[in-house]
């Protein structure tokens, strides 16, 4: 492809929103993404319902209709794979990003498929890949899961689900409409606030009703074939008949990807990598990053409805570059 304008990485909404305004603009682009078009979607629990309402999941104002007015996992794929297909965006798909290395500002991009020379890289990877683990013994089991996808597979067995938040409760409750016996293993004191509202009365009326159990205050001590042990705040044990444990504890930016890009990132729990919040260019020059990267381990604070606006952002902040060196 020649020296290329923009590298981006990362084929998820607002990646792909990055591409669109690069070929609007007139900026050569490819988009490297390791799976299929919007990978992070497509690996969404089957049956998922979108918190935003369809409007505010649009990119580059291109109208997204859902049946209803927050659409399921499906419709979001055939949106997002509609705008690629549609506007021919330059995506290379299933090719993963190996290494990026800058040398005399020129980017230096090796995937598992080839190399690529850009000017500037964007960073659109988002945080679904990598799971926060529990650290426990027998997580390796293969009963465990840090996915969830359709709870047919869990009818009439004895499934726990760790944690509170919304990806915990939504895959509880399904489970357990299906025919699963389920107990929620809570380390809070009650489901999380964030849970989706329509969904936070639900899951709380099926636990006091005795449908759901659920142990707050809890955590998952050990994992065995048959069995899983509980801890409460007080130190106290309790094992309980098992069959499959999801472990919905939340995901993580690729923190040592970042790192290896030379990207500065807090040593604190947030973990917040450095970036210009007006152009979103990091402390390296001509890397930025776009979308729910942004916030570290802080995965509630953006969302493809607050974080599509980046890649005008980015864009407008190149070619702004781009006039200055070449008047």
């Amino acid at each position: 492809m020649g020296l290329l304008d923009i590298a981006i990485i990362g084929g998820g909404p607002i990646g792909i929103a990055c591409g669109l305004e690069a070929q609007k603009k007139g900026l050569s682009y490819v988009i490297l993404e390791k799976g299929p078009i919007v990978n992070s979607l497509f690996n969404y629990p089957a049956n998922m319902q979108f918190f935003s309402s369809s409007e505010r999941l649009e990119i580059d104002d291109i109208p997204f209709i859902s049946k209803e007015a927050k659409p399921k996992r499906d419709e979001a794929l055939e949106y997002y794979r509609r705008i690629v297909t549609s506007n021919k965006l330059n995506i290379q798909l299933f090719e993963k990003v190996l290494e990026v290395q800058k040398a005399n500002d020129i980017f230096h991009v090796r995937t598992s498929k080839g190399q690529y020379q850009a000017n500037h890289v964007i960073v659109a990877t988002g945080f679904y890949d990598i799971p926060n683990l529990l650290n426990v013994p027998g997580e390796d089991l293969p009963k465990v899961s840090h996915y969830y996808d359709n709870p047919h597979y869990y009818a009439g067995q004895k499934v726990a689900v760790v944690g509170a938040s919304n990806s915990a409760i939504d895959a509880a409750l399904e489970c357990w409409r299906k025919g699963a016996e389920v107990t929620l293993i809570i380390r809070g004191t009650e489901v999380g606030q964030r849970v989706k509202y329509w969904v936070r009365p639900d899951i709380i009326n099926r636990i006091e009703e005795g449908r759901i159990t659920a142990f707050y205050n809890s955590t998952v001590k050990a994992i065995h074939e048959d069995t899983l042990e509980i801890t409460n705040e007080k130190g106290e044990t309790k094992t309980i008949p098992n069959d499959f444990v999801l472990a919905l504890t939340g995901y993580k930016p690729n923190f040592q990807f970042l790192e290896m890009l030379g990207i500065h990132i807090t040593k604190d729990e947030k973990r917040l990598p450095e970036y210009d919040p007006e152009t979103m260019e990091t402390n390296v020059e001509n890397l930025y990053l776009a979308g729910v990267i942004c916030g570290g381990m802080e995965t509630h604070k953006w969302f493809i409805e607050n974080s599509r606006i980046h890649a005008k952002m980015i864009v407008a902040h190149i070619l702004d570059k781009n006039q200055k060196r070449h008047p």
